[in-house]
This record gives C-alpha cells, structure tokens and sequence, in this order.
C-alpha cells in the first residue's frame, strides 16, 4: 500500500510520516511543494507525525529535520527506519539542557 511522507527541508535526513505507516508500505517522499521526490519501503511501523530515516545514518551523525539538527543518532539507522528515542539522542525538548 502506498503512503505519503514529507521531507521539510532538501537537507533533511528524515521525512515525516503523514499518516501511520506499516512495515513494507511503499511511501512516497514529498518535498513541501508536494512534488513527490523519493520512495521508500518501510522497515517499521511508523506511526502519523514520526520520522523515517531517508537514507542510512550512522552512530554520531546529526538527524537534520526542519534544516537543523535535532539529535544525535546513537543506533545505526537505515533507509526506511522509524527514527525515534531508541536510536536517537535529541537535543532538542528537554529540560536538562
């Protein structure tokens, strides 16, 4: 089944998910012009609003979401993987910084 993702900004890593995501969907990577740049078969269930890795990532990189980095990867993250607090480290909501 195909599903639908936006990459907010070209130097986004990950995209969101605009709507749940089930492992072995086809989704289609739009840019914020709604010009469709990409598919990807989910690894994961993703649910609507999470991120999913645009290509692989690896321990130490910066996830770029929005143009800017709101984590550190702490987990190796292929194309098509739900990225989320088991494999990222974020810099960015919390209250101990």
């Amino acid at each position: 089944m195909s599903r639908n993702a936006l990459q907010l900004a070209k130097t986004d890593n990950v995209a969101t998910a605009m709507e749940d995501i089930a492992k072995g969907d086809d989704v289609a990577i739009a840019d914020t012009d709604g010009l469709e740049e990409d598919h990807i078969t989910a690894r994961d269930d993703i649910p609507r609003g999470h991120k999913m890795a645009l290509r692989t990532i690896h321990i130490g990189d910066e996830v770029v979401k929005y143009g800017y980095a709101i984590g550190i990867v702490t987990r190796e993250i292929q194309r098509g993987v739900h990225v989320h607090t088991d494999n990222l480290s974020s810099a960015r909501g919390r209250g101990d910084l």
